[in-house]
């Protein structure tokens, strides 16, 4: 299995966070795995990314050039990594913030009004979390138990809310 995904949106939505689940996902099921954010000197509001490798043999590179899964969270995000997916790649989209529609051929697009979808379920910052959802969901890259996991991993244990509000998004990303 070899995993390059891109994960990129404005500051404060959650992408280096999302990017940190599925990297503990890819280490709790013994996968070689690295995590590299990049984020703008402004940080909340300013542009964040994350590259994400999750792969069966040692990552040579912690950068993606060529991301095989993106998740975009903006119209800029879209505009700056839409071209750079490989043939046969997915490409999850927030149409909540994303106006923009694929027009490649060669890739798979699917498209969740997640931040929406955050409002509707109150369920604050949870867009990020949605579309991990539908990842998990369009790809089978890991069981709902690594997926717990690895939120028990992230999420303080002061804050156990944070637990069941990230599993309800994962299920509502699921479901879209």
């Amino acid at each position: 299995m070899l995993q390059e995904i891109i994960l990129a949106g404005f500051g404060g939505q959650g992408v280096l966070f999302a990017g940190k689940v599925l990297s503990y996902c890819g280490l709790i099921d013994n996968k070689y795995v690295s995590w590299l954010p990049s984020y703008g000197p402004e940080m909340r509001g300013g542009t964040a990314n994350c590259s994400v490798v999750i792969s069966d043999e040692p990552v040579g590179s912690p950068l993606v050039v060529e991301p095989n899964l993106l998740v975009v969270l903006n119209g800029p995000s879209y505009d700056k990594f839409i071209d750079t997916v490989v043939p046969g790649g997915k490409v999850f989209i927030d149409t909540t913030l994303v106006d923009q529609k694929v027009t490649r051929s060669d890739i798979e697009a699917y498209y969740i009004p997640a931040t929406q979808l955050e409002y509707d379920n109150n369920l604050a910052k949870g867009a990020n979390i949605i579309l991990l959802g539908k990842i998990f969901k369009e790809t089978g890259l890991f069981s709902d138990e690594t997926i717990k996991k690895a939120f028990e991993k992230c999420v303080p244990p002061s804050k156990p809310q944070l637990l069941e509000n990230n599993m309800k998004a994962i299920e509502i990303g699921k479901n879209n």
